[in-house]
C-alpha cells in the first residue's frame, strides 16, 4: 500500500508538472502576442514610447522562455516521460523557441519605428502593411489557440491561411519596389517598411512552426510542410 500510495503521489506531482509547462507555454505566446500587436500599433501611429515600451518588454518574455525551458529540462531528467508525455515536453521546448523569436521580430519592428520616428511614412503607405499585420495576429492567435486545445484540423488550416500572408507580403514588396523606382527619395521609408513586412512575414512562418509542432505532439509523427528557421 505504501509503494502504491508513492507512486500515486509521484503520478499526480508529474502530471501537475506537465500541467505547468503548458500554462507557462500558453502564457507566454500571450505576450508574444501582445508585443507583435503593440509592435504594430506603434509603427502605425508613430508612437515612440509604445516602441520602446515593446522594446523594454522583450526581457520579460526572454525571461518566461527560460523558465518554461529549464522545466522541460527538469521534466527530461528527473522523470525520463516516454510516448504521449515525452512528446508534449519536446513540442513545448520547440514551441517556447519559436515564440522567443517572435517576441524578438516585435522588437525588431519597434526598432524600425524609432528609426523611422523623425521622417514617418504617411498614412496611405500604411494601409497596406496595417491589413498585413490584422492577417498576421489573427494567425498568431489562432495558432496558440489550436495548440491549447491540441486541435489538429485547426493547426493543419494554419499552413493554408499562410499562403494567403505570402501573397500579401509579396504586394507590399512589389508596391515599395514600385515606390522606390518613382520616387528615389521614398527609397529610405520604402526599406524600413519591406523590412518590417519581412518581420511580420517572419512571425507568420513561425505560427506554422507551432502548428507543426501541435500536430506533433497530436499525431506522433512530423508534419510534411518546410519549417521556417532562422
Amino acid at each position: 500500500m505504501a509503494n502504491t500510495s508513492a507512486n500515486q503521489h509521484i503520478s499526480r506531482k508529474f502530471d501537475q508538472e506537465l500541467v505547468n509547462i503548458r500554462c507557462n507555454t500558453l502564457r507566454l505566446g500571450g505576450l508574444a502576442e501582445n508585443q507583435t500587436v503593440l509592435a504594430i500599433k506603434a509603427l502605425e501611429a508613430n508612437d515612440v514610447s509604445l516602441a520602446e515600451r515593446v522594446i523594454g518588454d522583450d526581457s520579460k518574455l526572454n525571461e518566461l522562455e527560460a523558465l518554461v525551458n529549464d522545466q522541460c529540462l527538469q521534466i527530461l531528467a528527473r522523470r525520463q516521460p516516454t510516448a504521449c508525455d515525452l512528446r508534449l515536453v519536446m513540442a513545448v521546448i520547440k514551441v517556447i523557441n519559436d515564440l522567443e523569436r517572435i517576441g524578438n521580430d516585435a522588437k525588431r519592428i519597434a526598432r524600425i519605428t524609432l528609426g523611422m520616428a523623425a521622417t514617418p511614412p504617411q498614412k496611405p503607405k500604411l494601409l497596406p502593411f496595417s491589413k498585413f499585420g490584422e492577417s498576421v495576429i489573427k494567425l498568431l492567435h489562432d495558432t496558440l489557440d489550436a495548440f491549447a486545445r491540441i486541435d489538429v484540423d485547426a493547426a493543419l488550416e494554419i499552413k493554408q491561411r499562410d499562403r494567403l500572408l505570402d501573397l500579401q507580403y509579396g504586394n507590399i514588396m512589389q508596391e515599395q519596389i514600385n515606390d522606390m523606382s518613382n520616387d528615389p527619395r521614398s527609397i529610405p521609408i520604402a526599406l524600413n517598411l519591406m523590412w518590417a513586412a519581412r518581420k511580420l512575414e517572419r512571425i507568420g512562418d513561425r505560427s506554422c512552426n507551432i502548428s507543426e509542432h501541435t500536430l506533433y505532439y497530436a499525431m506522433g509523427k512530423e508534419a510534411k510542410w518546410p519549417m521556417a528557421s532562422g
